[in-house]
């Protein structure tokens, strides 16, 4: 289950590392998506966050994010 912060989180947290490091996650390419869900999604929120980013790609809903960016949201570790 995911909650209205994460939802922020998404549409305002940049990626901490790799290629796409400084990249909001929402627009991280779903197949960079794809390559986290085969090999492995980081653990903790980071993780779980990019594997509902995924979901959200998947059924075509990102719509549902861009009216978050840009918005107030608190990271809880």
């Amino acid at each position: 289950m995911f909650t209205q912060e994460d939802l922020l989180a998404l549409a305002n947290m940049k990626m901490p590392f790799g290629k796409y490091g400084g990249k909001v996650l929402m627009d991280l390419p779903e197949e960079y998506l794809l390559w986290f869900q085969k090999k492995g999604m980081p653990e903790g929120r980071l993780g779980m966050l990019l594997g509902l980013c995924l979901e959200i790609k998947i059924n075509g809903l990102e719509s549902i994010l861009v009216p978050l960016r840009g918005k107030h949201y608190v990271v809880n570790e």
